[in-house]
């Protein structure tokens, strides 16, 4: 009797489009690459365990009704054993006690960020701590005197959406999908659960099948990284491409696309964190070109940004203090903190900063300075230039 013929492979490439088209029918992404990205993170959801790190996929947006929560539920029908995230104790026994590990759904995320949940700080620390492989949580278990400290591992997929922003060290491990309201001209199938969850989990399957046919293409694999592309981004993307890779087709083209245009965008949005928004602002928009400026004027210059922050801060502009806090973070040439210092000025000396004392921070940390910020800024009214 003839053994039976093995199973004819499967196109992962094939699939992957339709993923993509599944998304497409209740999403609106601001970008192609996003659709590509988001694809990749439900496959990736499926292999993790054959990476050091995975990278959290955030939808963001600056106002209600972009669409975020409608992409968190559709990335839940698509991913392993999804898991709506309630409180950090469910979480942590979550990861550590099921047979798979789950893939963590966060929706309404600025709620744990945002600067009164101090009760959320479990659930920071566990997002941060689960982006590596290595990543454990430490908590006391047991009663009153009787309690151990027990480790508790932390490494699973996360998905959020959100207001706003989130803090660098989330943001810097993220696939970043900057989510907007739809146009009156942009049209979406509504997403009824009852009828199109079956789909999704469908779909969801072949993907867990896919994936494990190709496992051994995927595991230990350090796919090649579209130049310019490393540190943290790398660290985001090569579990995606590395997927695109093992699927075929045009997934590995579009994948390395996809990879820099996010990337980029993501380093047009927000400069960074909000210490290298600031070296930034002051380079291209404060000093540009002067070698010395006392703080009052370097205070007028920032808070006359228009689409900077400076001129509310929580509240209130940013003033001295909170200038010398953030710089002294950052090192001079000599590996001093940057700090402010003498400047004559008209007979009179007022405390200020030197440009030589922040090239070292901008050579570091800054992205190349922009044409437009060349040109240099009209003196600010009733102040002269030391």
């Amino acid at each position: 009797m003839s053994a039976n013929p093995p199973a004819p492979a499967m196109d992962g490439s094939a699939l992957l489009d339709e993923v993509e088209a599944f998304h497409r029918r209740f999403n609106i992404f601001p970008l192609d690459a996003a659709y590509v990205a988001v694809t990749l993170w439900d496959a990736h959801a499926h292999l993790l365990d054959c990476f050091d790190s995975t990278p959290r996929l955030a939808f963001l947006s600056p106002e209600p009704g972009s669409g975020k929560s409608r992409a968190l539920e559709i990335v839940e029908t698509l991913v392993p054993q999804p898991m709506v995230a309630v409180n950090a104790s469910a979480l942590f026994r979550a990861v550590s006690g099921m047979e798979g590990r789950p893939t963590i759904l966060f929706d309404e995320i600025d709620t744990v960020f945002e600067p009164k949940a101090g009760e959320n700080e479990q659930l920071r620390g566990f997002l941060n701590a689960g982006h590596r492989r290595s990543g454990v949580m430490w908590r006391c278990v047991g009663d009153g005197a009787n309690q151990q400290v027990q480790e508790f591992p932390s490494f699973c997929g996360v998905a959020v959406a959100g207001l706003g922003s989130l803090p660098d060290t989330i943001l810097t491990r993220s696939v970043i999908v900057r989510m907007r309201r739809r146009a009156p001209n942009e049209r979406v199938e509504p997403f009824r659960q009852r009828i199109h969850e079956k789909e999704g989990h469908e779909l969801r399957d072949r993907l867990a099948a896919w994936a494990q046919s190709v496992r051994h293409l995927v595991d230990e694999v350090f796919p090649a990284l579209p130049e310019g592309i490393s540190d943290r981004p790398a660290d985001v993307w090569e579990p995606l491409l590395a997927v695109a890779d093992a699927a075929g087709g045009m997934w590995p083209e579009r994948a390395r696309a996809a990879c820099i245009e996010l990337v980029n965008a993501a380093k047009t949005s927000d400069k960074g964190s909000i210490g290298i928004r600031l070296l930034t602002d002051l380079r291209d928009y404060v000093f540009n070109g002067i070698d010395r400026l006392p703080t009052v004027a370097i205070l007028d210059r920032l808070h006359s940004l228009e689409e900077a922050p400076w001129a509310d801060m929580s509240g209130k502009p940013l003033d001295a203090r909170g200038l010398s806090r953030m710089l002294r973070e950052y090192m001079t040439a000599d590996n001093t903190p940057v700090a402010a210092r003498n400047i004559k000025a008209g007979g009179s000396v007022m405390k200020g900063y030197y440009a030589t004392d922040l090239h070292d921070a901008w050579q570091r940390y800054c992205p190349p300075p922009a044409e437009s910020a060349l040109l240099p800024l009209p003196p600010l009214p009733g102040r002269s230039e030391p």
